[in-house]
């Protein structure tokens, strides 16, 4: 269960739960809890068993996660095998739609030279692009099977 996303909304944030309770509505390991304790998660009060409000775990959760994102910049693209935002080589860019109008910027990164992506939509991609130069692709289409 390594490197999963702990879903907050699994917690009702009118119930109280304890260590274990929470951990089992999260899916996560009761001693996962008891770190997040120990990182500034509040308690109840300091007796036993340890009582969690519901609306202070889904308020630490969401904290957390607010926390760790990085919005992109205009321009910028995510680079996973360099595991950062940058700009694209050579300032260009692809769009290509995959439908109601949303989409990607798929652009080559200047270190690696992998496949970047951004995802996007057509109203935002004058914002989402930034300075960098845009060529906007026909949506790709299914080949035609033979019966």
């Amino acid at each position: 269960m390594a490197n999963r996303r702990i879903d907050s909304r699994r917690i009702k944030i009118h119930f109280a739960y304890s260590v274990e309770e929470a951990a089992s509505a999260l899916q996560t390991h009761k001693n996962t809890v008891r770190g997040w304790i120990k990182k500034g998660l509040p308690i109840a009060d300091h007796r036993r068993p340890i009582i969690l409000s519901g609306a202070s775990i889904r308020a630490f959760l969401d904290e957390r996660r607010a926390a760790r994102k990085r919005p992109l910049k205009p321009g910028e693209l995510y680079c996973f095998k360099c595991r950062s935002a940058k700009m694209p080589a050579a300032d260009m860019a692809d769009f290509i739609e995959v439908g109601n109008g949303l989409g990607a910027l798929c652009a080559l990164c200047p270190d690696c030279e992998t496949v970047m992506h951004r995802r996007t939509s057509l109203t935002k991609l004058k914002s989402a692009s930034g300075r960098i130069d845009v060529k906007i692709l026909p949506r790709p289409t299914a080949p035609k099977r033979d019966n």
